[in-house]
């Protein structure tokens, strides 16, 4: 199961804090940022958890807020300090998405839209490789090599034994009949994803280019949900110079109700898992 320690989420729970704390004050971000002289994107940066928070950073904020309750100090100090520990993908270097990963390391469940290629979670490593290859030709030989093998590790999530990630994952046609790589390795991409389809916790519907145009038609998005309460949904869209990550009740429903018209309008799973069987045929003659 995801640790414990998870600094992603130590970091969001800790900054949901600081925004209650905040909210009952009644301050805005403007107003704190006022007193401790910092920018407004700070406090919001901390509250959202996209930036690490120091113990000082904490204790200003609570003089703000005149948190009195020792313990709570105590408690919120102690979350910025275990929310600096550094999870496993930062032994690989600067990975750009460190965010998500930390988030997907912790979810019980990731529901995802796949418009152009494979999902990560269920690509082969031969097929990871071609596809960073080909969408970053100005790196290096180790930069690829990196990238492929942290996104190797991100799939332990779906094989671990007792708490795998629930995955449903819904793929456009076009991923299928994009050749990544040569045909022999999309046929074994695809031989790959029927198989990873068969287990219990994975589920892959494909949305057929005779469906037209469907609520997806903007691109590629997922949505992350985690195993306590506490910690809201996330909905989050990879972009090429940053990512977004929307997190309003609001934003998650919207995203949420667009991907059950998704799964609504793709092929069923059986006849999902049966029409990838027969395009990686095609891929075999």
């Amino acid at each position: 199961m995801a640790s414990n320690v998870n600094p992603t989420v130590r970091r969001r729970r800790l900054g949901q804090e600081l925004r209650r704390l905040r909210e009952l004050k009644g301050m805005t971000a403007e107003e704190v940022a006022e007193r401790l002289l910092v920018s407004q994107s700070k406090i919001s940066r901390l509250e959202n958890g996209r930036r690490s928070i120091s113990q000082r950073d904490v204790r200003d904020l609570c003089g703000v807020y005149e948190v009195e309750d020792h313990r709570i100090v105590d408690s919120l100090m102690q979350m910025a300090k275990d929310s600096r520990q550094q999870g496993w993908w930062h032994a690989f270097g600067d990975i750009p998405y460190s965010v998500y990963i930390g988030l997907e390391t912790d979810a019980a469940s990731l529901r995802v839209y796949e418009p152009q290629i494979m999902p990560g979670l269920l690509q082969t490593r031969e097929y990871a490789e071609a596809l960073i290859t080909g969408a970053m030709p100005e790196s290096g030989p180790s930069d690829i090599e990196k990238r492929v093998n942290v996104r190797m590790r991100r799939q332990e999530r779906i094989r671990e034994p007792e708490h795998p990630l629930r995955l449903w994952a819904v793929v456009d046609e076009a991923a299928l009949r994009r050749v990544v790589g040569d045909r022999r390795m999309m046929r074994e991409q695809l031989e790959h994803l029927v198989e990873m389809s068969q287990q219990p916790h994975v589920t892959v519907q494909v949305l057929p280019f005779d469906m037209g145009a469907h609520p997806g038609i903007n691109g590629q998005y997922a949505i992350l949900e985690f195993p306590d309460a506490s910690d809201s949904s996330v909905v989050y869209i990879e972009g090429v110079t940053s990512d977004l990550y929307l997190e309003k009740p609001n934003d998650v429903q919207k995203y949420t109700v667009m991907y059950e018209h998704l799964r609504a309008q793709a092929l069923n799973v059986d006849q999902s898992r049966q029409f990838i069987a027969d395009t990686a045929k095609e891929y075999a003659r």
